[in-house]
């Protein structure tokens, strides 16, 4: 994935424009927490898709509490026809986009976390929108603890954590003059 100039433009304007005017909403985190072998998965969550959207990203954080490594492969959802491991990174001024090739590996006594811009679920070919407050199953799959079932919080659209952290459940709101926030 490329990103043109004009678009890095219109997002960092955008950016700039919700700094001024970002607002945290007092949400209580959820505290779902899903073990899977030496596998805790915390703070799953998404962002909310436009209508007509294709592809939707998946956030979440894994904690390795054995002794060996365990490597997240992919998975599934019903809303989705694929799932896939990305990372984002910038290269050359660049923003790329690329699948996980061999799986994430999360080390023993690490914590791996999926966010924006980094590491990340990919859900492709979306059957329908993702909707602010909806909660939607999703079957991750790793190399030795196995299949684990989570549920991708869905927040805002311009969400840039899960909910209770800061800034996590923000809302895009269309303000005086046409701008959105």
């Amino acid at each position: 994935m490329r990103i043109t100039p004009q678009a890095l433009r219109s997002i960092a304007q955008a950016i700039a424009g919700v700094a001024v005017l970002w607002y945290f909403a007092a949400v209580p985190a959820r505290a779902e927490e899903v073990k899977a072998g030496d596998l805790v998965i915390t703070q799953a969550w998404s962002r909310a898709t436009p209508g007509g959207a294709k592809i939707g990203g998946g956030y979440l954080t894994i904690e390795n509490k054995g002794s060996a490594p365990d490597r997240l492969i992919g998975g599934s959802a019903d809303v989705a026809s694929k799932v896939e491991v990305h990372k984002m990174a910038m290269t050359n001024g660049v923003m790329k986009m690329r699948p996980v090739e061999k799986g994430l590996t999360i080390e023993p006594g690490k914590t791996v976390k999926l966010a924006p811009s980094s590491y990340h679920l990919m859900l492709f070919d979306l059957k329908g929108p993702l909707k602010q407050g909806d909660k939607v199953p999703v079957t991750l799959e790793f190399e030795k603890a196995g299949k684990a079932q989570i549920s991708l919080d869905v927040q805002g659209l311009g969400a840039q954590a899960p909910a209770g952290n800061a800034g996590g459940n923000m809302e895009m709101k269309k303000m005086p003059g046409g701008m959105k926030m």
